[in-house]
């Protein structure tokens, strides 16, 4: 019997939702193309140094998708299906407070946690969960009908949940049933033709776009899919030198000609694209909705904690420094700031503990004891730090790419209570672990260090601080 491991399966859904989107957002085959050509010439441009937030084949295959529910029950669902592909929730994203716009959802990223895993496929879901109890977004009266409204609606056949309870705890599913489990979950992230309920979805949609496109249709669809790309500004000008439209900037950090850090993301602006729409005297029409949308990444290295907060200061001070002068432009105030506080390399990174890194012994290393102090290995060169790539996501860049592509600024009101949510609440609701990016990034370079120790003989391990 064949057997089709979780790995293959991961794969295959990955490419599955590819050629879904492709074929319902045909701009997405255009995004797709010129990465690849993007992609090509960094190649040819920086050769092994393009490799080195992995390699070519992995960046290439690489995707991540963006989905969107209304309950902790559909959620959970959604755990165990991306659970049979080797997929946990990873971090938790709360864009109720992000800038440019608040959004009334709680987020988290289902991706693979270990390091051979993301070799082989590094396919990551962010999945965006509504908040109908906020009452800064929805009153009492909303929230009911809106609860109402998602607990009436059934997101995944069961067949699709009993196929990944088995494949999760099989680590695989025999040939049949792994082409069975594909077409079912392809066909549940599939945009729905069932009319849309125009006064329902634009009540909604005062509120938040997000909101309606969650809690205004029965169904849930890929709002976007995301391929890699090595260099995000060639990307960018090369999709609007083919005459597509681009949201107004690049979300994240700024280019600069030091260590690229987290993540970079872009998208092209949602299009519009028609929709049946139900009208309120019972009668169907065609009517556009702009929901989705095609974005690209580029990576760099995971921050520590220490580096987090840097960077977080460093947001703070580019935005402090428009708001002083906005007409000299967030790229230009933004590359001033790293410039003038991160470090230009990322020995340095290494050195101040704002990085992660793993660690390998070098060959031509110096005679004599090895000092236990991570930063004497490396400054004496005992020791090459090599990145450990940022898998994962920014609340702010996810805001700012949502903003962009909504027709509507919608509404909330400060003044009211919203309803506490975090990473623990997050794990209870869906009855599952929620890792914590950060201990995954050090458990990984903390095995690498202990390598390290034991190969140089360092007994008591190596002192990172």
């Amino acid at each position: 019997m064949t057997v089709i491991e979780t790995s293959e399966l991961r794969a295959r859904f990955a490419q599955r939702l590819s050629e879904l989107y492709g074929a319902e957002v045909p701009a997405y085959n255009t995004l797709v193309e010129v990465s690849h050509e993007v992609n090509s010439r960094v190649m040819e441009r920086d050769r092994a140094d393009a490799e080195r937030f992995g390699s070519i084949e992995r960046v290439t295959a690489e995707r991540h998708g963006a989905i969107r529910v209304g309950t902790p029950r559909e959620l959970a669902q959604v755990a165990r299906i991306f659970g049979a592909l080797g997929m946990e929730a990873t971090g938790f994203y709360d864009l109720r407070d992000a800038k440019p716009q608040p959004i009334p959802v709680v987020s988290t990223a289902f991706r693979p946690t270990d390091r051979a895993e993301l070799a082989k496929n590094p396919f990551r879901v962010f999945t965006s969960m509504l908040v109908p109890e906020d009452r800064r977004f929805f009153d009492e009266d909303l929230e009911a009908r809106l609860r109402a409204f998602l607990e009436a609606r059934e997101l995944f056949p069961p067949r699709l949940l009993e196929l990944a309870d088995r494949a999760e705890a099989e680590r695989g599913l025999a040939a049949e049933q792994a082409a069975e489990f594909l077409d079912l979950a392809a066909a549940s992230f599939a945009l729905s033709a069932e009319p849309v309920d125009r006064t329902w979805y634009e009540e909604l949609e005062s509120i938040s776009g997000v909101a309606a496109d969650i809690g205004g249709v029965t169904s849930t669809h890929i709002n976007h899919l995301t391929p890699r790309v090595l260099d995000i500004d060639d990307l960018y000008a090369s999709m609007q030198s083919r005459g597509i439209t681009m949201i107004d900037a690049i979300q994240g950090p700024p280019r600069w000609d030091g260590p690229d850090v987290l993540l970079r993301q872009t998208s092209f602006r949602a299009l519009a694209e028609p929709r049946k729409m139900r009208e309120p005297d019972g009668s169907v029409t065609t009517g556009e909705l702009r929901v989705r949308f095609g974005e690209v990444e580029a990576r760099g290295v995971a921050l520590t904690p220490a580096g987090r907060d840097l960077y977080d200061r460093m947001v703070a001070a580019v935005d402090k420094r428009l708001s002083a002068r906005p007409e000299a432009g967030r790229p230009a105030i933004a590359e001033q700031v790293w410039r003038e506080q991160l470090p230009e390399s990322e020995v340095e990174l290494a050195l101040r503990d704002l990085a992660y890194f793993t660690f390998s012994v070098n060959d031509a290393r110096p005679d004599g004891t090895p000092p236990q102090r991570l930063a004497a290995l490396i400054e004496q060169g005992w020791v090459t730090p090599e990145p450990i790539v940022y898998e994962d996501f920014l609340p702010r860049s996810a805001a700012g790419i949502f903003a962009s592509n909504l027709t509507s600024a919608g509404s909330m009101d400060g003044l009211q209570g919203g309803a506490p949510r975090d990473l623990p609440w997050l794990s209870e609701a869906i009855g599952r672990p929620v890792n914590d990016p950060s201990e995954l990034y050090a458990a990984e370079r903390q095995a690498s260090l202990n390598e390290v120790a034991q190969k140089l003989g360092i007994d008591g391990g190596i002192m990172v601080a």
